[in-house]
């Protein structure tokens, strides 16, 4: 898999788990424990996104 594909896939990834950040929340009463884990999973992808950047430019 070439780097702008990969970069590709976590944008998706990310994206997604963001909608489902966005679901949860408008719940009436939001799960915090799912919250927690969607939050730490889409910046654990944030910064992979970052570093597969960084990867691609050198």
């Amino acid at each position: 898999m070439s780097l702008q594909s990969r970069l590709e896939s976590l944008k998706t990834r990310h994206a997604s788990l963001e909608r489902s950040i966005a679901a949860e929340d408008q719940r009436p009463m939001p799960d915090s424990d799912a919250l927690s884990r969607l939050k730490r999973e889409k910046l654990r992808l944030k910064e992979e996104i970052e570093r597969t950047r960084h990867a691609a430019h050198n």
